[in-house]
C-alpha cells in the first residue's frame, strides 16, 4: 500500500542478497490497425485510455498515471507529490479512508500507488468482474482527494516513517547524494521521497492547492490490462471519468542540464559487502540517443563482456552495468562490483574505469550487441505473461517517457547499429562525465540482551468497527464466490522419480521452466563442511562439462534464453527454442563444470565474503532470531564460517552435487505455449537419464518445542530506525487443521492494508510505522508467527503493545462478522489474483508439490475459508499463540 518509490538503482541490491506528455484535445478513438485487443482513445475531457486484453488469467490490472511527480513539487516541499499520492487513499469524492481501504481489501488486496520523478502511479489488480468496482475507486480520487488536515495529522507519521526506512537504507543514500551531484541545478537532483522536515511544515490545505493545480483529466493516462473485452471496458470508462472536468495545469519545470562536476565519495554501509560504483550521466528517454545507450548497457553487463569478467579473475564478488534513473532528458549508467567488506575499493574502480574507457576506445564486440537486440525483443514477448507487469510496462512506456507505446522502444532499439552504440560509448563513458562512489560496510556489535520494550500501551479497545460501503460498491463486494475449478494442469513422474507438472498457456509464444530440488542444508552437510552448498551454488556459471563459461554464456545469447542452475533452477526460452534451452539447462543442472581454478577464486570469494556476513547487522538480526526461537543443536543453526569453508575439497562439493542434486528429490514446472505431452517428452529427453545414487537424504528437519520468550537488540550504526521482529515457534505444521483459521485470522489482522487491524491501529490511528507485516510460516513438521515493523526507537514498546493487545483480542474475542468477511473476501480473490503471473503460478505449483500439497490445494483451502466461522478462528488463535512467547529482536538505535 502506499507508497513504492521505484528507485531504479535499488535493483543492484537483487545482485548481492542485493516526460512531458501532452495529452491531446478531444475525443478521438484509435483502436489499434488489426489488433481488437487493443484500445487507445482520449475522452473529451483529455483524458487518455488504454485498454489491453490478455487472457493470462481472469483477472485485470488499472493503472492511473498522473503527469507530476517530484519534479513538479514547491521549492522547499520536495516530498509534495508523494505525500498527495499517501491521501489519495486517505479519502476521495464520495468514498472515506475507512471506504477506502476496506474497498482494496475485499478486491483482494493488490493495489497499491508509487511516486517517481515525473509521474504518480494508482495501481490494483482484480478478479476481472470486478473491474468496475475498480474504476470507480479511481474514478472517485480523480473527481477530488479530500486533502483534510485532520487525515494529514495522521498519516503524516506514516510517511515520516519511510522516510526513516529508506534514510536506514545505504543504497537510497547513495542513490540520493548521486542524484545531487549528478544533476545539480535540476528537478532531478531530489527525488520525490520527501524529508521530515518539509512533511512538518505540510498542511492539508496545501496538499489541496497541489492537487487542484496538478490532478486532471487531461494530465491522465489510464491503462487497464486483463480479461477484459476492451470495446465493453472502455464504455465503463467513458461512464465513469467522462464527465469529470478537465482543467489546464502549469508548464512543466525545465530541465536545464549542466556539466557532470566529477567527483568521488565515501559512504558508510550496513551491508555486509563493499560496493564500488562508477556512474555516467547517460542520455534521456527523449534523446535519439537512448535505445544505443540501452543496448550499450546490456553490452556491458554481459557475462561474455569483460566488466563481469572480474568475477572469474576473482577481483569482485559480482559485476555489472547498469542504466537507471530514465528520465525525459538524462538517465544514469552505472558500473559497480561488489567486494569482500575489506576488499581494495580503490583498485576496483581503476579496473572498471580501465574496463569501460577501452570499450569506449576501441569498441564493443559485434556479436554482443546482436545478443542484446535479440534479447530485447525475447524480453517484449515475455512481458504479456505478467498481467500487472505488463500494464507497468505501457504506464511506463506512455506516462513516464512518452512514448505511443514501448514496441516504439523496442523498434528504436532494433535498428540500433555497432556503429551507432560505439559512438555512444565515446560520447558517454568518460571520466569527465562520471561519479565514482564506495559503499563500506561498518560492523554492528554483538548481540545484547535486552527487555521486551512492552506494555506502553496495554489498553482494551473493540475491534475495528464495520465500514458502510458506497452503493456503487457495496453489491458487488459483498458476494462471496468460491473458485469453481482450479487451474488445469497435466501431472506426470518420469522412471528416475523427476516430477513433471505442465499448465498450457498460449498468452505468448514463450516457455518457462523452473525446478527445485527439494533440500535442508543443516541436515544434509557432512559435520565440518558448512558452506559446501555456497560454494557449489557459486559454480555453476562456471560453465559445464560440455561448454566453458564464454561457450555456455553464448549459447544462451544464441536463444535469447535466461538461465539459473542449483536447487532452484530456470530456463525461459521462446518456443522455437523450447529443446535447446532445456537441453542447456539440464547440461548445467547435471553436469557443471566445477573447474578446478574456479573453485580455488570461489572458495577464496566465499570465505571473504562470509567473514564480513558474519559482522553485518542483517546477519546477526537473523541469527539472533533462529537462535532464540530454535533448541541449540538444531541443524538450521548450523553457519558457515571462513574456517568451515576452508575445511571444504573440490571433492566435497563434487560429492555434495552428486548426493543431493538428484531426480528423486525434484519437481519441475513447465509453462507456455506447448502441450503437456511434448513438453513432458522433451523434459525427458535431457532430463530423463538423470539417476540418482545412494540413499535418498533426509531433508525433512524433526518438530521443535516451543521457544521461550527473549529480546535482543542488534546495533546498526546506519540506521535511524528501528526494524522489529516479534515471533514464536507454534506447536503444529501445514497439515495441522488449525492451520486454515489462523490464516483466515492473520487476514484479520493484515493484508488489507488501513481495513485490517494493525494497520489501522498501528499506522492509520497512532502513525507509528509506515509498514507492518504478519505471517504464518508452516512447512511439514514446523511454524512460527511472526510481526515485523519498523518505527522510531521511542515507539518500539508502544507499537508492540498494541501489536500484543490485537493478538490478545483474536485469542479471546470472536471476530466481528465484518471482519470474517472481508478477511474471506481477500483469502478468495487472492486465490485467482495468484495466476495474474506465470511466475508466480510456476511458484505456487512448486510450493505445494515440495510440501506434499494437493496442486489443487488453492481450491480445497477456499471451502475451508469459506466455511469458517469466528468462533472457530478464535479457538484456533487460543491454542496456537503464547502471549508470553514472543521473541523480539530490536536492530538499530537503541530502543527508548
Amino acid at each position: 500500500m502506499p507508497s513504492k518509490l521505484r528507485l531504479g538503482l535499488a535493483r543492484v541490491l537483487l545482485l548481492w542478497g542485493a516526460a512531458g506528455l501532452a495529452a491531446a484535445q478531444g475525443a478521438h478513438p484509435a483502436a489499434a490497425a488489426g489488433n481488437a485487443d487493443r484500445i487507445q482513445e482520449t475522452l473529451a475531457n483529455g483524458m487518455r485510455v488504454i485498454i489491453l486484453r490478455n487472457a493470462l488469467a481472469p483477472v485485470v490490472t488499472v493503472e492511473m498515471n498522473f503527469l507530476v511527480g517530484g519534479n513538479e513539487t514547491p521549492p522547499g516541499f520536495p516530498g509534495m507529490a508523494h505525500a498527495q499520492e499517501h491521501m489519495a487513499f486517505r479519502g476521495c469524492s464520495g468514498m472515506s479512508a475507512d471506504q477506502t481501504a476496506a474497498i482494496y481489501a475485499e478486491l483482494g488486496g493488490q493495489n497499491n500507488a508509487d511516486t517517481q520523478q515525473n509521474i504518480t502511479q494508482y495501481f490494483a489488480t482484480v478478479p476481472a468482474a470486478d473491474l468496475e468496482v475498480a474504476l470507480e475507486a479511481q474514478a472517485a480520487c480523480l473527481a477530488g482527494i479530500e486533502d483534510s488536515n485532520s487525515e494529514w495529522a495522521q498519516e503524516r507519521g506514516a510517511i515520516e516513517q519511510e522516510v526513516a526506512r529508506d534514510l536506514s537504507n545505504p543504497t537510497y543514500k547513495f542513490i540520493d547524494r548521486l542524484n545531487r551531484d549528478m544533476f545539480a541545478g535540476t528537478p532531478y537532483a531530489h527525488d520525490a521521497l520527501g524529508t521530515k522536515a518539509s512533511f512538518d511544515a505540510t498542511t492539508g490545505d496545501m496538499l489541496k492547492s497541489f492537487y487542484r493545480t496538478w490532478y486532471a483529466p487531461g494530465a491522465a493516462i489510464l491503462v487497464i490490462v486483463g480479461d477484459v473485452d476492451p470495446t465493453a471496458a472502455l464504455d465503463k470508462v467513458r461512464r465513469l471519468f467522462g464527465a469529470i472536468p478537465n482543467h489546464s495545469t502549469p508548464a512543466r519545470p525545465a530541465v536545464e542540464l549542466k556539466p557532470v562536476k566529477s567527483e568521488s565519495f565515501t559512504l558508510d554501509s550496513n551491508l555486509p559487502y563493499t560496493l564500488a560504483f562508477i556512474a555516467y550521466r547517460f542520455p534521456g528517454t527523449s534523446s535519439a540517443d537512448f535505445a544505443a545507450a540501452e543496448v550499450l548497457a546490456d553490452v556491458l553487463s554481459s557475462q561474455r563482456a569483460d566488466l563481469y569478467g572480474m568475477v572469474p579473475a576473482g577481483h569482485a564478488l559480482a559485476a555489472e552495468f547498469g542504466l537507471a534513473e530514465p528520465y525525459e532528458k538524462a538517465s544514469v549508467g552505472y558500473a559497480v562490483t561488489a567486494l569482500p567488506a575489506a576488499g581494495d575499493a580503490k583498485a576496483a574502480l581503476a579496473e572498471m574505469r580501465k574496463i569501460v574507457e577501452s570499450y569506449a576506445e576501441h569498441g564493443v564486440p559485434e556479436e554482443l550487441v546482436t545478443a542484446a537486440k535479440r534479447r530485447e525483443v525475447a524480453d517484449a514477448e515475455f512481458e504479456r505473461n505478467s498481467i500487472p507487469g505488463l500494464a507497468n510496462v505501457w504506464s511506463n512506456a506512455i506516462a513516464a517517457e512518452g512514448r505511443a507505446s514501448p514496441d516504439e522502444d523496442v523498434e528504436a532499439i532494433q535498428r540500433v547499429t555497432p556503429a551507432e552504440v560505439n559512438r555512444v560509448a565515446r560520447r558517454y563513458l568518460s571520466a569527465a562525465n562520471s561519479i565514482t562512489a564506495t559503499l563500506r560496510p561498518v560492523p554492528s556489535g554483538q548481540p545484547v540482551a535486552t527487555k521486551g520494550f512492552g506494555g506502553a500501551e496495554q489498553v482494551t479497545a473493540a475491534p475495528t468497527a464495520p465500514v458502510q460501503l458506497p452503493s456503487w460498491a457495496s453489491a458487488d463486494l459483498t458476494r462471496l464466490e468460491v473458485p469453481s475449478e482450479s487451474m488445469q494442469v497435466s501431472d506426470s513422474t518420469l522412471p528416475n522419480g523427476l516430477r513433471i507438472i505442465v499448465r498450457t498457456d498460449r498468452t505468448s509464444p514463450t516457455i518457462s521452466v523452473s525446478g527445485s530440488v527439494k533440500h535442508d542444508f543443516g541436515l544434509e552437510t557432512p559435520p565440518g563442511k558448512e558452506g559446501v552448498s555456497d560454494l557449489l551454488g557459486s559454480l555453476f556459471s562456471y560453465g559445464t562439462q560440455t561448454l566453458d563459461r564464454l561457450a555456455f554464456s553464448k549459447a544462451l545469447d544464441d536463444i535469447a534464453a535466461n538461465e539459473t542452475a542449483g536447487y532452484s533452477f530456470s530456463v525461459t526460452v521462446l518456443k522455437p527454442d523450447f529443446s535447446r534451452g532445456v537441453e542447456l539447462l539440464a547440461d548445467n543442472e547435471l553436469r557443471p563444470a566445477l573447474p578446478e581454478a574456479a573453485f580455488t577464486v570461489v572458495k577464496r570469494q566465499t570465505a571473504e565474503f562470509v567473514a564480513g556476513n558474519l559482522q553485518s547487522p542483517e546477519y546477526r538480526t537473523h541469527r539472533a532470531l533462529d537462535v532464540a526461537l530454535l533448541p541449540p543443536a538444531d541443524p538450521a543453526l548450523r553457519q558457515a564460517t571462513p574456517d568451515s569453508i576452508a575445511r571444504v575439497t573440490l571433492a566435497d562439493v563434487k560429492a555434495f552435487h552428486g548426493a543431493t542434486i538428484r531426480p528423486d528429490l525434484t519437481t519441475i514446472v513447465v509453462i507456455g505455449d506447448i502441450g503437456a505431452e511434448e513438453a513432458r517428452a522433451v523434459i525427458g529427453r535431457w532430463f530423463g537419464a538423470w539417476s540418482a545414487a545412494g540413499s535418498r537424504p533426509d531433508t525433512t528437519p524433526v518438530p521443535v518445542p516451543p521457544n521461550a520468550p527473549a529480546a535482543v537488540a542488534v546495533a546498526d550504526a546506519e540506521a535511524v530506525q528501528d526494524t522489529v521482529d516479534l515471533a514464536e515457534q507454534l506447536k503444529l505444521n501445514r497439515f495441522d487443521p488449525d492451520f486454515y483459521p489462523l490464516e483466515l485470522g492473520t487476514h484479520v489482522l493484515g493484508g488489507g492494508f488501513y481495513a485490517t487491524r494493525l494497520y489501522h491501529d498501528l499506522r492509520q490511528v497512532a502513525g507509528y510505522v509506515y509498514t507492518v507485516d504478519v505471517h504464518l510460516d508452516a512447512s511439514k513438521t514446523r511454524a512460527d508467527y511472526a510481526v515485523t515493523y519498523g518505527c522510531d526507537p521511542d515507539n518500539v514498546g508502544k507499537a508492540r503493545a498494541l501489536i500484543e493487545r490485537d493478538l490478545d483480542q483474536m485469542r479471546t474475542q470472536d471476530v466481528s462478522e465484518g471482519e470474517l468477511h472481508q478477511a474471506k473476501a481477500l483469502l478468495l480473490r487472492e486465490i485467482v489474483l495468484n495466476e495474474s503471473s506465470e511466475e508466480t503460478v510456476a511458484h505456487g505449483l512448486l510450493a505445494r508439490a515440495e510440501l506434499g500439497l494437493p496442486l489443487d490445494e488453492p481450491l480445497i483451502a477456499s471451502r475451508k475459508f469459506y466455511a469458517l466461522t469466528a468462533p472457530e478462528v478464535r479457538a484456533a488463535f487460543a491454542r496456537a499463540i503464547r502471549p508470553h512467547g514472543w521473541v523480539q529482536v530490536v536492530r538499530g538505535p537503541a530502543p527508548h
